[in-house]
């Protein structure tokens, strides 16, 4: 049952709040700036309103995912942070003498009551509209690109992984105590599962039967990763499989496993919108959508500040019809649908501008365009061919779609079109080269989601998931910007 009314609360030690944390703690700041009644709103049919035992505040349970990702913690760790810390109880609505949750409600929080919540567009929605209450955003132009998160899905296999582990955790008792090292009990070398998991076993109960050990801070993280994986595998739960994750390239040579974020943002570092997806999606592909959904949330846009991969023909058609300027480099071979038109799959093949090649749509990558001459009305005009592996082709599922009884497939990229010669001169301009110096302001923003955010990997398994901590994130990112820019 939700309570939606929020009971007052009295303590004899809530002057310890006026007392002991600043005006300008970042978490007293966020409370004055955003009023989170919005949060009942969305979940309200989450929740019985009449029946039932009274859940948890849905409140108080989204800010611990806010304070897990502005300072970086785990589940675990956040709830223990906020056992003693008081900006964080004052943060939370709790009272100084008030007790924490159990880690294991924000699990069920995600899983069940943010589920199915279209929770990404909301929280960046909120954020603008503050931005723009406040005056913040002034500029018509958007900066858009994508940056990947790896899946948190291990490529190794689960011996691999307790082995890891297991020496990670050593390493760092010997550390802390030398003293330790003849104490601890033996390693195993076996390449046996079961043996090795009797090793973990008797390290981790060796530890929790020295206090010295188990209440140890500097330990813990260390302990908290092996008794995860051990529990994993007790459980028979896949330690390396994430059946949503998807293969991207960074370059012809590197490939990530996992997923893409797609971010639009002003030139005053405001997120305006951003669209989760997985790895082998294309950039360019996700600009309409970015699009829209800055404009429904009140953003005003006459430019497009973007690299290579935003200057297809769809896009330029699009932004042409809307007036929009879009400062994206004209790269040839994605200036242009395919030529000849095989399959109604062609649509759904696109450029990685990293690796320089085409994509088809189960993710695999072309081998380099071949240069080749094409004639047209007499006119002699270049074009690039890409072919993919008549092997890979030959197990496809979509084989028989795609290229039916051929043996590879092959698409041809025009390299320049009649629809480009405008944008080809917007390309020389002053004008041109003046807006792309913006760009780099994006790369600056994907770099703090992942440094300082943990966004470089994901928590869980799964697209909703990942929509779930990209949604927080970028909420935590933009709250924090808009502060700093209204001077707070």
């Amino acid at each position: 049952m939700l309570n939606t009314q929020g009971e007052i609360k009295f303590s004899e030690y809530a002057v310890l709040y006026d007392m002991l944390i600043p005006t300008d703690n970042k978490y007293r700041l966020i409370d004055e700036l955003i009023d989170f009644s919005f949060i009942y709103d969305e979940l309200k049919d989450k929740y019985c309103l009449d029946n039932g035992r009274t859940a948890a505040d849905p409140i108080m349970l989204f800010k611990y995912l806010m304070i897990k990702v502005i300072d970086n913690f785990s589940d675990v760790d956040v709830v223990e942070h906020s056992r003693y810390d008081l900006s964080y109880k004052r943060f939370l609505g709790l009272m100084p003498e008030d007790d924490v949750i159990d880690p294991s409600l924000l699990t069920k929080f995600r899983r069940q009551r943010l589920k199915d919540v279209n929770l990404l567009d909301m929280l960046i929605s909120k954020t603008v509209g503050v931005a723009i209450e406040k005056g913040i955003i002034t500029s018509k132009s958007i900066i858009v690109d994508a940056t990947h998160t790896i899946s948190k899905a291990n490529p190794i296999s689960p011996i691999d992984v307790l082995k890891h582990r297991n020496k990670a955790l050593r390493n760092r008792i010997k550390d802390w105590d030398s003293k330790y090292e003849s104490l601890l009990p033996l390693s195993g070398h076996s390449d046996n599962l079961k043996d090795e998991l009797t090793t973990c076993e008797e390290l981790m109960e060796f530890v929790s039967s020295d206090p010295m050990l188990s209440n140890n801070p500097a330990l813990k993280e260390s302990i908290n990763y092996l008794a995860e994986a051990i529990d994993d595998v007790r459980s028979h739960n896949p330690i390396s499989y994430d059946k949503e994750a998807r293969t991207g390239h960074k370059s012809a040579e590197t490939s990530f496993l996992g997923y893409k974020t797609h971010i639009a943002m002003t030139p005053e570092r405001i997120i305006t919108a951003a669209t989760v997806t997985t790895g082998e999606k294309s950039d360019g592909k996700q600009l309409p959508s970015l699009l829209k959904k800055t404009e429904d949330n009140g953003v005003e846009v006459d430019t497009i500040i973007g690299d290579a991969a935003y200057s297809g023909k769809e896009n330029l058609e699009m932004a042409n019809d809307k007036y929009i300027a879009v400062v994206a480099k004209l790269n040839p071979v994605i200036t242009q649908g395919h030529k000849p038109k095989i399959s109604a799959l062609d649509t759904m093949f696109s450029y990685n501008k990293d690796a320089d090649r085409y994509v088809c749509p189960m993710g695999v990558l072309s081998a380099k365009g071949s240069e080749r001459e094409y004639d047209d009305n007499k006119n002699h005009n270049k074009t690039y061919r890409y072919r993919w592996s008549q092997r890979k082709c030959s197990i496809c599922k979509l084989r028989s779609e795609c290229i039916g009884e051929s043996t590879r497939k092959s698409i041809e990229i025009r390299i320049l079109s009649d629809e480009h010669k405008k944008q080809v001169e917007f390309q020389n301009s002053p004008e041109f080269r003046l807006l792309s110096k913006e760009r780099y302001k994006i790369e600056a923003k994907n770099a703090e989601l992942k440094n300082a955010h943990g966004y470089g990997r994901a928590e869980s398994y799964g697209l909703s998931a990942m929509e779930m901590q990209g949604a927080v994130t970028l909420f935590v990112v933009n709250l924090k910007r808009i502060m700093k820019l209204a001077g707070k």
